[in-house]
């Protein structure tokens, strides 16, 4: 008679996706399918709930990651859609969810109320970095705590362990520039040079150069590159229309030492503009400032609501090195970064970050439509004031939760560590060690580098 009341109880709450008061997941009965089913109330036994736990890194396994969402799918979650989309954190999750967990400023998650039950699957994800793995059992009642490995965020899109049923990686363009070497970023990040291409090549990140550009970066790869020898494409064909842009989800644009509008023309600028309306990504460094704050001198070369995200002052350089400051005020994650930066060892006191070769050239933003994330403050950098780092949401004349894309601007460089020309091919001007191994990120690329996966992330109601 007890199983047959058990039996029934199950049922019923596989049939309204209840919680099972059963932790014995032994007698789930076969008409009972759904991994629903396996969700068990521990409580009835004082025992703790049955759990998944572990941290998520960035593909070179070493650096956490905050702001990762993982998930068990309530549904397959199916195939991401390719080319810019329209991302909103109000869509919700891939496949919906039955437990769900976002990891903290250390990396660590902790997903409760788990199936406990064989082939649970497992999505870890920030926008279309995407890595599926399934857990061959899950017990009830207890933690199962995942190897780093099955947690780290895919270096390729053939980097499979033996858990992993499929990795997505996202495409993103980069334009290379003589005074910022951005291009060296994603090989510290851990992506794999198989995956760093041309734009006719088959990776999931394309190298440009601005080719007419005084201030253009590195436009060749060395003889040996995995990803192929290709020449760069031209950067300016790459952003000349909406439809050169459309298949990729982030574009970041490296600093050329200068505006250099004469490969920007008022055309590319609106293309720019109205991808990331769409849902585009966009990161832009130094000089790339034209998109934002318009041609210097000549104000109808420009993008009007973009100019209102900030005021531009063009102050110029500030002493080098000087200290910046984290905004834990005017921007809703300056908190999380603050404490992350301390975590990863970036910041040595909290809220300030020690920055290389830095550039002013906005002084404040506007805090309607923009989070400001670093900024030079004259008690921590004397005679200095500006915004060094912000991000805002577009349309900018949409409403909050109806917008699609992000743009952020820098004014931190990384060519302290490393440099981009036209003469060296790539990667000859990333920072190597005496071994030929690529020198640690700084403090300022681990800024950046919390900056690259959170503007991959959906878009929140948060201007």
């Amino acid at each position: 008679m007890r199983r047959f009341e058990l039996w029934l109880a199950l049922l019923a709450a596989c049939g309204h996706r209840h919680t099972n008061t059963n932790v014995d997941a032994t007698i789930v009965p076969d008409a009972c399918t759904t991994l629903d089913c396996y969700q068990f109330d521990c409580s009835v036994k004082n025992a703790p709930p049955t759990s998944v736990s572990g941290i998520v890194y960035a593909p070179n396994g070493t650096l956490p990651l905050y702001g990762v969402n993982v998930y068990v799918p309530a549904s397959d979650p199916g195939p991401l859609t390719q080319g810019v989309t329209c991302s909103r954190c109000g869509d919700g999750l891939q496949g919906g969810s039955l437990a769900a967990a976002v990891t903290d400023e250390a990396g660590h998650f902790s997903l409760t109320n788990v199936p406990a039950t064989n082939g649970v699957p497992i999505v870890i994800q920030v926008g279309k970095w995407r890595r599926q793995i399934k857990l061959d059992t899950v017990a009830a009642c207890q933690d199962t705590p995942l190897d780093p490995v099955d947690t780290t965020l895919p270096k390729s899109r053939t980097d499979m362990t033996a858990n992993t049923t499929g990795v997505d990686l996202p495409m993103i363009a980069l334009s290379t520039g003589g005074a910022d070497a951005l291009e060296c970023l994603p090989l510290k990040l851990g992506i794999d040079p198989t995956e760093i291409s041309s734009s006719t090549g088959s990776g999931s990140l394309h190298l440009y150069t601005d080719a007419s550009s005084p201030g253009r970066g590195a436009g060749t790869f060395v003889a040996t590159w995995p990803g192929g020898n290709a020449a760069m494409t031209d950067a300016a064909v790459m952003w000349s229309t909406t439809s050169t842009l459309a298949p990729y989800d982030i574009v970041i644009l490296s600093c050329e030492g200068d505006q250099y509008p004469a490969t920007k023309p008022q055309s590319s600028m609106q293309a720019l503009h109205d991808y990331a309306d769409v849902g585009g990504r966009v990161f832009m460094s130094h000089w790339h400032n034209i998109w934002i704050g318009g041609q210097v001198g000549l104000p109808s070369h420009g993008l009007p609501d973009w100019e209102t995200a900030a005021t531009w002052t063009f102050a110029g350089n500030p002493p080098s090195p000087l200290t910046a400051t984290i905004d834990e005020v005017n921007n809703p994650k300056g908190t999380s970064f603050a404490t992350w930066m301390l975590n990863v060892m970036a910041s040595t006191t909290r809220d300030l970050v020690t920055v290389d070769q830095p550039r002013d050239t906005a002084s404040a933003v506007n805090a309607m439509t923009t989070e400001r994330w670093i900024y030079l403050d004259p008690a921590t950098s004397p005679n200095v004031t500006g915004a060094m780092n912000f991000q805002f949401t577009v349309p900018m004349q949409a409403m909050p939760s109806d917008r699609c894309g992000k743009v952020v601007f820098s004014d931190m460089h990384v060519s302290a560590d490393s440099f981009s020309a036209a003469g060296t091919p790539y990667p000859n001007g990333c920072a190597h060690d005496a071994m030929g191994n690529l020198k640690p990120l700084t403090a300022q690329e681990k800024a950046l580098a919390f900056m690259f996966f959170d503007i991959a992330s959906c878009v929140s109601n948060i201007p």
